[in-house]
């Protein structure tokens, strides 16, 4: 058989060099492997036909027999359409086009027999179909169609034809192509046989074009088997050879340093959770092997302390520890918890970030080189080939999707031996999504708040109704306290009828004239950036609007108030790291969701659960269910480091679970790839990795 990865696109009958150029560019798709794989997104029973009396504008797709009797143009420029008027003898609906008229009136003729497809809507008293497909009847067997597939298309390929129902011709065209063709197995035959999946070149034909659900069911299955089997396989390999190749520093003993702090300097009794995670932690430093391990807690959980008393077990065992955070301001933060809680015991903490500089630099970084510094608290400049260790033995990441694979890297660089490795993150991250995004790391919970901690209450409130929510807010200031008011824009856009920044800061500046007002926002200078949060920080401005750059970085204890402005625009996950900036005092908090009175029932959802519940890990799961994985983290699958192309974590967590365990056994039972009937599976493996370069990045 032919390699279909080597095989360009534009040579399948149909497609041409334009068409190509529009599939490379749009979807990815340069071969014909690419184009197989583009699997549909739904599919839609062509089986039956209905008749115009008895269709109305709110059924959701509608297939009718008959012809077309005329056509007639109205409107001019931009608002220039096409309608035909079409018959089955029953009445008349009208066909509706907005671009391609010369193609439609070229290609379609009155008074010739069409099947006519699509979404029927009411305007003007008529029933419209806005850009139907039309195929003539005599190239449509019904009884054959059985469930037409539909494949996501972008803007620009819709306005050049190349629609849905042109993917599909495509498709038929490739498996016409292909017709004689059985593709190469990519699953063993003795997995193939325990699991009962359909084989792969059956599975591939019926996830375009099922005869019938359960055909369809048993494609979905085996393609959805396959992609997660071959995730997990690669993540448990990565992990298994990284042990193996990295033995961990042995932190022996607690000694003198964590013991006076934890019986002298500790602010607060630890909580059960916290215990339990310090624990963990020193079994994994004690082991012999090197601590990969993933700290997820809410905000204000306390994971800054269990950092910080994780360090102090390095320092104990002789060895120095690093603390790196994606931001100045949450640097300096961090810098500064640190000091207090060490106050008055010998240890020295510096900070390092790209504002040290000269001689105060230099003393760090000679010290560090000495072990006199014992921790070092900085940003990106702590991976810089000048900062160099005495001896690193521990490493904690903070907010760890803010930085590249390379990055971290670069930190296991700074010892001969790798230093233990604590990556830490307030996005609280479901456990199908964890064993995927951070499929290497061993996973502890904070799951409990400090004593003392009020949970924050949340309130909706549409925006017709701010007198009270002004009121409400100048109250909260009179009390001494701090307000942030979050927009999801910073300029206006013309699609969205959304507040903007700009036009909600000059707003608050009118409605609150006694008080001073802070702007912050991603297009702004760091430096200008860092002055407006720090004058917010020293309560020198009362409010701070804001777009969601505050999501991870300052702590305002004082800040009682979170008025997030079109909540409705954001996801779950990015509601709550946005409400987690308040609640950080002993004072009462509040969020406030503003949104319009119209919500689709998605986002009605959304903010339900906001009110109903602080609890992060709750949160994420329904945000997952919800969203899927693209946003967890505030960027289009900002963790995700390959393309799932049929299997949705949020819907599959199920299976990805199974096929763990089917992985993990075949790893234990052929640790080294050397049997032959896992021959198949290695070598699948191996092209995995070769075709998606992000396949190599987990770890």
């Amino acid at each position: 058989m032919f390699d279909l990865s080597t095989r360009d696109v534009k040579y399948l009958p149909g497609v041409g060099p334009q068409r190509a150029a529009l599939l490379n560019k749009e979807l990815n798709i340069y071969s014909l492997r690419d184009l197989l794989y583009y699997f549909p997104y739904k599919y839609v029973d062509r089986s039956r036909l209905y008749y115009i009396h008895e269709i109305d504008g709110n059924m959701p797709y509608i297939q009718l027999r008959g012809r077309i009797l005329s056509f007639e143009t109205f409107g001019e420029g931009r608002q220039r359409r096409l309608v035909g008027h079409f018959t089955d003898g029953t009445g008349v609906v009208d066909l509706v086009w907005f671009q391609g008229l010369k193609y439609i009136t070229g290609k379609y003729k009155a008074n010739e027999e069409y099947i006519v497809f699509g979404k029927p809507t009411v305007f003007n008293g008529r029933i419209n179909v806005a850009h139907p497909d039309i195929d003539p009847a005599q190239e449509l067997t019904l009884s054959t169609m059985g469930l037409q597939p539909y494949y996501n298309t972008t803007e620009k390929m819709k306005r050049t034809s190349l629609n849905s129902h042109a993917l599909e011709k495509l498709m038929k065209n490739l498996f016409q192509v292909l017709q004689k063709e059985t593709f190469e197995e990519t699953l063993s035959p003795s997995l193939i046989a325990t699991h009962q999946l359909m084989p792969l070149t059956d599975a591939l034909y019926n996830i375009h074009f099922p005869q019938n659900p359960e055909l369809l069911r048993k494609a979905q299955y085996r393609l959805k088997f396959e992609e997660l089997f071959y995730v997990q396989l690669n993540i448990l390999r990565y992990t298994k050879e990284r042990r193996n190749k990295f033995r961990g520093l042995v932190f022996e003993h607690v000694g003198e340093i964590f013991n006076t702090f934890y019986a002298h300097h500790l602010p607060f009794q630890l909580t059960g959770a916290q215990k339990r995670v310090i624990k963990e932690m020193r079994r994994d430093m004690g082991s012999g092997r090197q601590m990969n391990r993933l700290l997820q807690g809410d905000v204000g959980s306390g994971k800054t302390l269990v950092a910080l008393m994780t360090m102090l077990i390095a320092l104990d065992n002789g060895f120095q520890a690093c603390m790196m955070a994606p931001t100045e301001i949450l640097a300096t933060q961090h810098y500064e918890t640190i000091r207090h809680f060490l106050e008055g015991m010998p240890v020295r903490v510096e900070l390092l970030t790209g504002n040290v500089k000269g001689k105060r630099r230099e003393t760090i970084l000679r010290d560090l080189l000495t072990g006199d510094v014992h921790i070092l608290i900085g940003t990106h400049a702590v991976i810089e080939d000048t900062v160099n260790f005495s001896s690193l033995g521990l490493v904690v990441i903070d907010e760890q999707h803010r930085f590249g694979v390379a990055q971290r890297a670069k930190l296991w660089g700074k010892n001969t031996c790798p230093p233990h490795v604590l990556v830490m993150t307030a996005t609280p991250i479901p456990r199908t999504l964890a064993m995927t995004l951070y499929g290497d790391l061993d996973v502890s919970v904070i799951d409990e708040l400090p004593p003392g901690r009020k949970p924050i209450q949340t309130i909706h409130q549409f925006d017709n109704r701010r007198k009270s929510m002004y009121e409400f807010i100048r109250k909260q200031i009179q009390e001494g306290r701090q307000v942030y008011i979050v927009y999801p824009l910073i300029q206006e856009s013309e699609k969205m009828d959304i507040k903007n920044l700009e036009e909600g800061y000059m707003h608050i500046c009118e409605e609150f004239p006694e008080y001073k007002v802070s702007k912050v926002h991603g297009k702004m200078k760091p430096a200008e950036k860092e002055e407006e949060m720090q004058r917010f920080l020293a309560n020198e401005t009362q409010i701070m609007v804001a777009t969601t750059v505050i999501e991870v970085g300052v702590n305002v204890p004082n800040a009682s108030v979170m008025v997030i402005e079109n909540a409705e625009r954001f996801g779950l996950s990015q509601l709550h790291q946005l409400r987690g900036r308040v609640g950080r005092g002993a004072d009462q908090s509040y969020c406030i969701l503003v949104t319009g009175y119209k919500l689709s029932e998605e986002t009605r959802k959304r903010i339900e659960i906001m009110v109903q519940t602080n609890d992060g890990f709750e949160i994420a799961e329904a945000d997952l269910k919800l969203r899927g994985p693209g946003d967890l983290e505030g960027t289009q699958q900002s963790g995700v480091a390959f393309d799932l192309k049929i299997a949705d974590i949020a819907k599959d967590g199920q299976l990805l679970q199974y096929v763990r365990g089917i992985a993990e056994r075949l790893l234990e039972d052929d640790p080294e790839g050397v049997k032959p009937e896992n021959r198949i599976v290695w070598q699948q493996l191996k092209e995995l990795r070769k075709k998606n370069v992000n396949w190599s990045v987990i770890s």
